[in-house]
């Protein structure tokens, strides 16, 4: 008796295993605080550009996907120590972040922008913000530009642990400006009743340096199988149209760029 209970329990346990790993096959990190391309809706659910096109990479992938919520600039430590198998979260594919890990090709790339108030005139940020203060996403792009750049021209950097948090601090008048992607901008606080009496300002922020060369899905560094898998499914998505039908939800425009 003692041996058949001893078989049945290892039969069980065989069996859990074999249902959580068919539950997950991939975990997915995302910052659901990121309009349009991720937010939560009045329900508590994810949903935007990032999350629908995630899902359609799975769902392309053959592979049952779990995805997990947290902030933005713990997304890449969660990589490294293996709570998540990939990023898709509107990550710039960066020279500095491709040190600690590896991204697929982009699925889309727009460039970053400034928001003041409508009727400011910036043509030259480093001399006309002087003695400004510009807020930026922690961890972002933005931040480490900001950091380099703004930071020592006399440019008071001030960083929040998301997006919409610099939204509300310009809204309120506790900072002159933000730096932040140009879609996030327009979609997460223009369209906004915050966001009204604001507007986009200033050149567009590209150098690749700083911001890449588009959005990727970030993986864990030599993960070149999971790297290639998302690779293939994004160029299927573009190629049956799917990316498209996704795109037309929530932008006028083709965001994926040149």
């Amino acid at each position: 008796m003692k041996k058949i209970a001893l078989l049945g329990a290892l039969a069980l346990s065989a069996f859990s295993a074999m249902t959580q790993a068919a539950e997950a096959d991939l975990r997915i990190g995302i910052e659901a605080a990121y309009p349009p391309f991720a937010f939560k809706t009045p329900d508590g659910k994810i949903s935007g550009f990032d999350y629908e096109i995630g899902n359609a990479l799975c769902a392309e992938m053959q592979v049952k996907c779990e995805w997990v919520e947290q902030a933005f600039d713990g997304l890449i430590p969660s990589l490294k120590v293996r709570k998540v198998d990939a990023v898709l979260s509107s990550m710039s594919i960066t020279p500095d972040r491709l040190k600690s890990v590896d991204f697929t090709k982009k699925y889309y790339h727009t460039p970053g922008k400034l928001a003041m108030k409508a009727g400011s005139v910036v043509n030259d940020p480093l001399v006309d913000l002087k003695g400004k203060k510009v807020g930026v996403q922690r961890a972002s792009t933005y931040d480490r530009y900001a950091s380099d750049k703004f930071a020592a021209a006399g440019i008071e950097v001030v960083r929040y642990g998301s997006q919409n948090e610099a939204f509300l601090d310009l809204a309120s008048g506790r900072i002159d400006a933000t730096l932040a992607d140009v879609v996030n901008i327009g979609e997460g606080f223009l369209k906004t009743d915050s966001g009204k009496g604001f507007a986009l300002v200033g050149p567009d922020f590209n150098d690749p340096k700083y911001f890449g060369n588009g959005a990727g899905i970030a993986v864990r560094k030599g993960d070149a199988a999971t790297a290639e898998k998302f690779s293939n499914a994004i160029a299927a998505l573009r190629s049956n149209g799917k990316y498209q039908e996704i795109q037309g939800k929530y932008f006028a425009y083709d965001i994926y760029g040149q």
